[in-house]
């Protein structure tokens, strides 16, 4: 059971319901995740931008969803993270990972198999690397990475599991509540990002920030 109180919608400050109506806009519903980390309601509405960036596809991105969600699952799985892993594999099917690719992954036999390509499985060779910190001694690894991915790819890769490593330690640690399938499977309408929600939430936020904390003249 979650560890500290989940902020739920009807117990939610009024103030912060455009918060909640944009984390259901950009994610797909208002996970368990999020109304436990808003207990800081702050750093949670800052890092919700980060969050649907780096994960979901749109045209900013220079990685396609089954890349990211094959990182987010590797990174999941090798920390033993449950909440992490239920959410992605559900979002993963909706990537084109096929419940063999799951099992394959689960089971630390994706290196030498047929279905996955080269670039998958350097992708998750350094999900792998990356989240037991063997990443910066690998010269091999990474140069053969170098060889599919561009700078810029390795680089949203690189902080997109950072940023799982971050949050499957957060739902560990606070022990958050897994939903039943029925919530999980509504992560699958985000896949893809619409900029213009974006947009829509950082007007907001900015707005709401200067109301909060207006500058000083």
């Amino acid at each position: 059971m979650t560890r500290i109180t989940k902020i739920q919608k009807d117990t939610l400050d009024p103030k912060f319901n455009e918060f909640y109506s944009a984390v259901e806009n950009l994610l797909g519903r208002v996970p368990n995740f999020y109304k436990t980390f808003s207990n800081s309601p702050f750093l949670a509405m800052a890092f919700l931008p980060i969050n649907a960036l780096a994960q979901r596809e749109w045209q900013g991105t220079n990685i396609s969803g089954k890349i990211k969600e094959l990182i987010v699952i590797k990174t999941s799985h090798t920390n033993g993270c449950k909440y992490c892993y239920a959410h992605n594999t559900s979002l993963g099917r909706a990537a084109g990972i096929s419940d063999a690719h799951i099992k394959a992954i689960s089971l630390n036999e994706y290196a030498n198999s047929s279905l996955f390509e080269q670039e998958e499985v350097l992708a998750l060779k350094w999900a792998e690397a990356v989240t037991l910190n063997k990443a910066a001694k690998d010269n091999e690894l990474f140069n053969e990475l170098k060889s599919c991915y561009t700078e810029t790819q390795i680089a949203e890769m690189t902080i997109l599991c950072a940023m799982f490593n971050m949050i499957n330690r957060i739902n560990d640690s606070l022990d958050v509540d897994l939903e039943d399938t029925t919530e999980i499977d509504k992560i699958q309408r985000s896949l893809v990002l619409e900029p213009k929600k974006m947009t829509h939430y950082l007007t907001w936020l900015s707005n709401f920030w200067q109301r909060e904390y207006p500058a000083k003249t």
